[in-house]
């Protein structure tokens, strides 16, 4: 379980968001990120009866508070969320993920799919909608998913992508050029005891969607789906 003070603490980092303000609170933070690492434990523990997730502990799996300033105009040195993701071989794993974001205010959530695709793996994904649109929309179109994970979030073209014809019976789905889904997470729900399982079990509704999409955006998980 979070720990009571995890939504405080990152409520006043984004008010504070300095690195002298940080170092004083150091032991505030440390609480709060022993609470992060309990959850992530428990829930390598228990998306783990139907992921991969042999070998992995909690430094495979969060993500750290610090932001890399390097290349960005917003130089605050600090996330305001805590995160982590589940995968076989850990969040640096070249496949998508289970992504637990922790953010007060309402903004928790468990999401994942294609968010920033190469673009050769854009083309594979337009090839398979192009040839196998029906196992796709079989997953993401079922009342179960729909309940837990609404509609698709994320970028697509104004325009038909390059190679394909305007009238394709499946061009909603050509003209993303990202497709993920996230459940959200009331505060209360995320300070509950029983977050790990309710994670978990979103987590089960959106595997079919993860199976397919590494199986085809990812030549080692397509040979496994195959």
């Amino acid at each position: 379980m979070l720990h009571p003070d995890t939504f405080p603490f990152l409520r006043e980092l984004r008010q504070n968001n300095t690195r002298e303000w940080f170092q004083t609170h150091r032991p505030a933070y440390d609480i709060v990120k022993s609470g992060m690492d309990d959850l992530i434990g428990a829930l390598i523990q228990k998306i783990g009866q139907f992921e991969n997730l042999a070998g992995l502990g909690v430094k495979n799996c969060n993500y750290r508070l610090a932001r890399d300033v390097r290349f960005t105009h917003d130089k605050t040195p600090y996330k305001t969320w805590l995160s982590a993701s589940f995968a076989e071989g850990g969040r640096k794993a070249n496949r998508m993920d289970y992504y637990l974001h922790i953010r007060p205010d309402g903004e928790s959530f468990l999401g994942g799919g294609m968010y920033a695709p190469t673009a050769e793996q854009l083309a594979r994904y337009r090839q398979e909608v192009d040839y196998n649109a029906a196992e796709l929309r079989a997953i993401i179109e079922a009342p179960d998913f729909v309940a837990n994970f609404g509609q698709a979030e994320g970028t697509q073209l104004k325009t038909t992508p390059k190679g394909y014809p305007k009238d394709h019976p499946e061009l909603d789905l050509l003209r993303r050029t990202q497709l993920f889904y996230m459940h959200r997470f009331p505060d209360k729900q995320v300070m509950t005891t029983d977050f790990a399982d309710r994670v978990t079990d979103r987590g089960r509704a959106l595997k079919p969607f993860l199976d397919f999409m590494n199986g085809v955006l990812y030549e080692e998980s397509q040979l496994k789906r195959n």
